[in-house]
């Protein structure tokens, strides 16, 4: 009897110290899962990354006002309408296609005559009538040439008003694609940088976010947290910026 007593103790004793043992063994499995994993989520890296290409524009839209001030409405329009024959004809000329022109409708405006204090009284003084004409072209260097030109039509009489050309590039989607990606290499060579420094290596990215993209003049350094879009240059720089985070491995 005693000695099965005796059994029994020594077994009891042996599964304490193995459940013992395994609560121990269980503590540093987990200690050790909890420890990468926090090693996984704090140890990183994070970096800006950039890119800057320079393009040129593909597209350019080219306006102009033309206008005529008359006493008689009829006369007005009529002599308006002739402008806008020469200038069709002179853009022509110049090489511009018809279907790479748009006239917009006739705006007319009454002017009064002023009273001694200079405000306007009922009588009519005359009529102001304007035109618009719109050229939207991927010959770009010749309507630019024609927007420089288009002086010259004052010589026939022609009261026009020429804006600055606009200037596009239409292949921006393609580009930012290509952009984010040289952005997001160069953010990986200055993780890897910084991590070699300090005797370690960088592993998978964690996260990335895209900035801005800066389209601007050439010679420009202007930033804006928008973003830019240039359109007043022919020849454009583009910046594209990514923010990335890099594991420490």
């Amino acid at each position: 009897m005693e000695g099965l007593k005796f059994l029994r103790s020594t077994q009891i004793i042996i599964l304490g110290v193995c459940f013992v043992i395994a609560t121990i063994v269980s503590t540093m499995i987990l200690s050790k899962g909890l420890l990468q994993i926090r090693k996984f989520s704090s140890e990183v890296v994070t970096v800006t990354g950039s890119a800057e290409k320079k393009i040129v524009s593909d597209h350019i839209v080219w306006s102009a006002k033309f206008t005529r001030q008359e006493k008689d409405l009829k006369v007005g329009y009529s002599k308006l309408q002739d402008d806008l024959k020469k200038v069709k004809e002179y853009l022509s000329s110049k090489g511009i296609k018809d279907d790479e022109i748009t006239i917009s409708s006739v705006d007319t405006s009454t002017l009064f005559k002023k009273n001694e204090k200079g405000n306007d009284t009922n009588e009519i003084e005359a009529y102001r009538l304007s035109q618009g004409i719109e050229v939207k072209s991927y010959d770009v260097k010749r309507v630019e040439d024609v927007s420089r030109q288009s002086t010259e039509l004052i010589e026939q009489d022609i009261r026009l008003i020429s804006n600055a050309p606009e200037y596009f590039y239409t292949k921006l989607a393609e580009l930012k694609i290509e952009m984010l990606a040289m952005a997001t290499e160069d953010a990986k060579k200055r993780a890897s940088t910084m991590a070699n420094s300090t005797g370690n290596r960088i592993g998978a990215i964690r996260s990335a976010k895209m900035g801005t993209f800066q389209i601007t003049p050439v010679n420009s350094y202007d930033v804006s947290w928008y973003g830019n879009n240039d359109t007043s240059s022919y020849e454009k720089k583009v910046m594209a910026v990514v923010n990335a985070s890099f594991a420490i491995e």
